[in-house]
């Protein structure tokens, strides 16, 4: 099974797991708690300490440039008032990431194996158990 790089483009953004597309990249039940692995096929979701940052920084960009820049040139345009412009600001500040946060977390892990592909158990021919298929 090899898994192609629009798999783990659409599995990204739909929140799956990169390697068998299983929806199962956040425990049940829980809206910010990541799984350690897939219960499905065994991918290590939580590669390393530190290895989210990145999302970190995605939702940090994606917040700035997708929202509080907007509300910065509908003030500067005269469209919103300064009152209304810092209260939208404020909110979204908060709002939007936390809001944002799954899609980060999903988005970062897609960055990562569609950039080396190679590194999915499913591209190197091992199962849920770390075999290879061919023993």
């Amino acid at each position: 099974m090899n898994v192609t790089k629009g798999q783990i483009l659409t599995r990204g953004l739909t929140h799956c797991c990169p390697n068998c597309g299983a929806r199962k990249l956040f425990k049940e039940g829980t809206f910010f708690e990541l799984n350690a692995e897939c219960p499905d096929c065994a991918l290590k979701i939580e590669r390393d300490e530190g290895f989210f940052l990145g999302s970190m920084s995605l939702n940090y960009g994606v917040t700035i440039m997708g929202f509080l820049l907007p509300v910065l040139v509908l003030y500067l345009l005269g469209a919103v008032s300064g009152l209304a412009a810092a209260i939208i600001a404020g909110v979204g500040a908060i709002g939007f990431p936390v809001l944002f946060y799954r899609s980060s977390r999903s988005w970062w892990l897609m960055s990562y194996y569609f950039f080396l592909p190679h590194h999915l158990p499913a591209n190197r021919g091992e199962t849920k158990s770390g075999q290879d298929e061919n023993s």
